[in-house]
């Protein structure tokens, strides 16, 4: 799982604000989210995995080990039920919940694309590896 590990800095972002609109995310927490350029810091041991994602104003960590579900408090609150797969370099992240959602994280070298999908509602966040 190396080629997760690091760290990783937000530096393009496609329909955020409408992704957590669709999310019942408040206005004035939506315009601080979107504002943010958060850090993903990201360790793995085995299945085991740990990302912790920091911005000025929110720091949210998730631990999970691959295929089993967890409870997860969302950044903005909610309480879901999710599961994390893995198929090669793609960890899929599935939140079960009002309303559901699946972030996948897709890893190629330096670069990983993250795809947040809710409804009819598909945001993109493109990271670059610092270290």
């Amino acid at each position: 799982m190396a080629f997760a590990v690091g760290k990783w800095k937000l530096v393009a972002s496609t329909k955020f604000d409408d992704y957590l609109a669709a999310m019942g995310v408040g206005y004035l927490l939506r315009k601080m989210a979107s504002a943010a350029t958060p850090t993903q810091e990201i360790t793995v041991d085995g299945d085991h995995w740990h990302i912790k994602t920091i911005t000025t104003f929110k720091t949210t960590e998730l631990d999970f080990k691959i295929g089993e579900p967890f409870e997860e408090t969302t950044g903005d609150g909610r309480k879901v039920k999710a599961t994390c797969t893995l198929d090669g370099q793609k960890l899929t992240h599935e939140q079960k919940g009002e309303p559901s959602s699946i972030i996948t994280r897709e890893f190629d070298g330096t670069k990983m694309n993250m795809v947040l999908t809710t409804k009819n509602v598909e945001c993109t966040r493109k990271y670059e590896k610092l270290e």
